[in-house]
């Protein structure tokens, strides 16, 4: 199986770091890589932090967070063939960085997965940013390349105007799921996807969040691509993912927003497609109809 890359991204003092930090401490037992470009300026909180050498952090629960500075291939390639291996791979882009270029980066790697363009935009500052002449073709460039647009720092902006920056920013990223979360509060699965793996437990379902997910359990051979399709065309779904049986053996599906990918399946795995999305959109019924549907 491929190796997972979600990358990261957002104007300088949208949040990145709040947020790799809360999803750190909400693995819910995953192994996390987190990769930076600046080592220093990733300020990981010093209760995570095991062990520091140069350059390589490891945090508690099997994490590393490590720096790439002007090799992103070769430390990319590095976690990729390290043992134990990684769940899953969080890349935080400089502040000025385009993520569709890192996600095509990561896509001529062999064994690696590009997963996700996060970007996130600071509600009280976004729409300044982005009229501003020096900075506004980066800042609208990230938005448009955002599969997840999280709108941060909610708390700092009255609910009117919340409204109205989350309505321009629609217009401004259509394809992208868009989601307010305030401190990095959002469950790690709402970004890279659960799976319903044996003993490992912590679905948005059972969160005080703003999120809610079910899982697919189909008991037949279905059709993977079908089934990815629809779920990538249900409004409520931020992320899915999930194995499934098909004629041709078992399938891993991926959904991130409108976009999804099928994959062959090596080794024994549980059944089942979590989904999640926001708990105030997300109609459990609906998305459970959606594989029974399928013959």
């Amino acid at each position: 199986m491929k190796l997972p890359v979600t990358v990261i991204s957002g104007y300088l003092g949208a949040g990145k770091t709040t947020l790799i930090n809360h999803l750190l401490r909400n693995a819910n037992g995953l192994r996390l890589a987190v990769l930076v470009n600046e080592f220093g300026a990733l300020a990981i909180d010093e209760d995570l932090i095991e062990a520091e050498e140069d350059g390589l952090m490891s945090i508690s629960g099997g994490c590393v967070c490590c720096a790439f500075g002007g090799d992103m291939i070769g430390v990319l390639e590095d976690i990729r063939d390290s043992k134990p291996g990684f769940d899953h791979v969080l890349l935080e882009a400089s502040g000025v960085a385009l993520p569709g270029s890192i996600i095509t980066t990561v896509g001529l790697v062999d064994g690696l997965r590009p997963d996700a363009s996060v970007v996130l935009a600071d509600a009280e500052q976004i729409q300044r940013n982005a009229s501003n002449k020096y900075l506004s073709d980066t800042v609208l460039r990230q938005l448009e390349q955002a599969d997840i647009l999280l709108v941060t720092k909610t708390d700092l902006v009255g609910s009117e105007r919340l409204v109205a920056v989350e309505n321009w920013l629609k217009a401004r990223a259509s394809r992208a799921i868009v989601l307010c979360v305030a401190h990095g509060q959002i469950p790690l699965e709402a970004l890279v996807g659960g799976t319903p793996l044996a003993g490992r437990h912590g679905t948005a379902e059972g969160s005080k969040s703003a999120f809610a997910s079910t899982v697919l359990s189909p008991d037949r051979i279905i059709d993977a691509e079908d089934l990815a399709r629809s779920l990538a065309e249900a409004a409520s779904i931020t992320r899915a993912k999930g194995y499934v049986r098909t004629k041709e053996g078992l399938a891993l599906i991926h959904v991130v927003g409108e976009r999804y990918e099928v994959e062959a399946a090596e080794g024994p795995h549980d059944v089942g497609v979590v989904c999640i999305g926001a708990r105030a959109l997300f109609d459990a019924e609906l998305v459970q109809s959606l594989v029974h549907a399928k013959p």
